[in-house]
């Protein structure tokens, strides 16, 4: 499995990047800073010590990009980051590469985004940078999650050194942490307890509830992959009569949940798009979620996972 870069915050990314530069170009990488054009950008200035090869390094001014997501298995080729329309993240990018290119103040560019990179998607978007900045092909580099991973793996120094704790390894959070999330999931919501004869919805099995739902193979896999082995910590928390008013809290969320994915399912192709969006609208309304990531994911998981949230047949109807 890789890393959940998902769960870094944009600073903690770029750090990264940085780590990944300086053991590809050398020490003398500048870290992240806004330029006069508004842009961040890692800058190096020389011969590179080691990329694309020692035998043939890039030279002259490299600018390196970090282009973070909350969302998990993004990918390159996602329309908001590579589309064509003017609001896509490499449209809003490519007048300031080609503007530095043009001042002589940029003769190398490798962009860094925590999204997949296929094959078919790679050389399309590097000639598209080609084409319309007037770099070279060779010139040209993206670094998607496998080739961090790679990275990574390869020299597991760079996590230390990016003063990034080991980001694999599971979650391990107290029961007060766990209830202070609850209460900030709720009260981010502006959730309010629901009544007391609220109805119970019947389990259906994983891959049912995902077909029913529209989320993805892939996608399940992965959410199932890293955040299962919480979801029964999570029940037992919420079945402690001590936690009683945490359950109430719980309840209220999921119910405030349940309304925003019915008034925002048709928007959403996929399950998968609209599990990102929950996770980036809580993101954005509460600073405690957004530093509690990891564990942030497996509540909407828990309660994905235990039907409190999502479409769900009719048990009288099966």
């Amino acid at each position: 499995m890789g890393y959940p870069y998902e769960d870094l915050d944009d600073s903690q990314f770029e750090r990264l990047v940085v780590q990944c530069m300086r053991m590809l170009f050398g020490e003398g990488v500048q870290s992240f800073a806004a330029g006069p054009d508004g842009g961040r950008d890692a800058r190096f200035d020389g011969t590179a010590a080691r990329f694309p090869s020692t035998a043939d390094p890039w030279i002259r001014i490299t600018i390196g990009q970090a282009k973070h997501t909350n969302a998990t298995n993004a990918h390159f080729s996602d329309s908001d980051f590579s589309g064509p329309g003017e609001s896509s993240v490499l449209s809003e990018e490519i007048p300031r590469i080609r503007k530095l290119v043009a001042d002589d103040e940029l003769h190398n560019y490798i962009l860094f985004s925590n999204r997949r990179l296929g094959g078919v998607t790679a050389p399309l978007i590097t000639d598209r940078l080609a084409n319309e900045t007037g770099l070279a092909r060779s010139r040209i580099f993206l670094a998607g999650v496998e080739y961090i991973d790679d990275t990574l793996h390869a020299h597991p120094d760079i996590l230390r050194r990016a003063r990034i704790d080991p980001i694999d390894g599971p979650l391990l959070v107290s029961s007060y942490e766990l209830a202070e999330v609850i209460l900030e999931i709720a009260k981010g919501l502006e959730a309010t307890p629901p009544p007391d004869d609220a109805p119970v919805v019947d389990r259906v099995t994983y891959d049912e509830k995902n077909r029913i739902n529209g989320m993805t193979p892939e996608f399940a896999k992965l959410l199932k992959n890293r955040y299962l082995h919480e979801t029964h910590r999570i029940g037992r928390f919420l079945a402690d009569p001590a936690n009683t008013d945490a359950l109430r809290l719980y309840e209220g969320a999921v119910e405030e949940f349940q309304l925003k994915i019915v008034a925002s399912r048709r928007d959403y192709q996929s399950f998968d798009r609209l599990f990102n969006y929950l996770v980036d609208f809580l993101f954005k309304r509460d600073g405690v979620l957004s530093r509690n990531r990891r564990l942030t994911r497996a509540m909407i998981f828990y309660m994905y996972w235990h039907c409190d949230i999502g479409e769900t047949p009719d048990a009288q109807a099966q």
